[in-house]
């Protein structure tokens, strides 16, 4: 084999290495290449160089690590994540119960390897007795597959058909156009606008989704001039069905901020002695039921429904 194919090889092999997060030894390497040190150190010199001439696709170095006696890709902090950061991915994971369990510990293995080496172990340690006491959501399905399937028709504009399960056990099929998709409280919500009606959206539950399919029509975003994506997600909420509506109410609980936190539409209109009175807008009655559950601390003032 040609010394050219061989340094390729070993090129290759080092940079393969290096971005496992392994440690790499000048003196092993040699032995294991049967070349001197000094091939060895220009290998690593040119993955340097080629890391500093491409900082999009590299963004990082190689380092000698003096206590270990090794070389290490160490990669800038902006560009990858941290530790800190995939513990708390993490534990959000963990808590929002929002997929199976083979699902849950893939995407939990991946993430933690992404951490940098040293700190693969000490997370695993941090979450692994919520690991192995994970419970699931009772549907038991898998859904990366069909929440990448709506992103896609969402981004597409395409109009869907699909059969749906309710919770009485009884099935239907739909036809609707997707405007969003949204998680809350254990599970994600298709946001569509059923094709026989076009004044508000429906919200269904993924999981119940039995079928799937494109129709090969597109759409435009329904209301178009005055559809605002963001502006719609903080109004669904409850992933409740309905027409806008917009409550106003006191409320003279121990944390405004949470409300504030709870309602992403609510303003305070006025406050005095330690009673707030607030304004907020959702589609449904989502947001009636939870003022209700609230008791004593909320006092409905007004409800009405909003055009847009």
């Amino acid at each position: 084999m040609a010394e050219g194919e061989n340094k390729g090889q070993r090129l290759l092999g080092i940079y393969h290495r290096l971005s496992r997060g392994e440690l790499i030894s000048k003196e092993v390497l040699a032995r294991e290449y049967g070349v001197t040190e000094k091939s060895i150190q220009r290998d690593i010199d040119d993955i340097r160089s080629y890391l500093a001439g491409d900082r999009d696709e590299g963004a990082a170095d190689i380092c000698y690590d003096r206590q270990a006696k090794g070389y290490r890709l160490v990669e800038e902090e902006s560009r990858c994540l941290t530790r800190k950061e995939i513990l708390a991915m993490a534990k959000i994971l963990l808590e929002s119960r929002a997929f199976a369990k083979e699902e849950l510990h893939t995407i939990l293995d991946k993430l933690i390897e992404a951490c940098p080496r040293e700190g693969r172990k000490v997370v695993k340690d941090m979450i692994r007795n919520e690991t192995f006491c994970y419970v699931p959501p009772r549907h038991g399905k898998k859904l990366l597959d069909a929440l990448w399937d709506i992103s896609l028709f969402i981004k597409n504009r395409e109009i869907i058909r699909f059969s749906y399960k309710r919770q009485d056990g009884a099935e239907k099929e739909h036809t609707a156009k997707p405007v969003a998709l949204l998680f809350s409280e254990f599970y994600f919500y298709l946001v569509a606008y059923k094709e026989e009606e076009t004044e508000f959206p429906t919200i269904f539950r993924v999981d119940r989704i039995e079928t799937m399919e494109k129709t090969g029509d597109h759409f435009q975003v329904p209301y178009q001039d005055r559809f605002k994506d963001g502006e719609f997600r903080k109004r669904v909420q409850f992933m409740y069905p309905g027409v806008l509506r917009r409550v106003t109410f006191t409320y003279s609980g121990p944390s405004v901020e949470a409300v504030l936190d709870r309602l992403p539409t609510a303003r305070i209109l006025s406050h005095k002695d330690g009673i707030y009175t607030l304004t907020a807008e959702a589609y449904g009655k989502g947001l009636d039921m939870w003022l209700g559950s609230q008791g004593k601390w909320v006092k409905v003032l007004q409800s009405e429904e909003v055009t847009l």
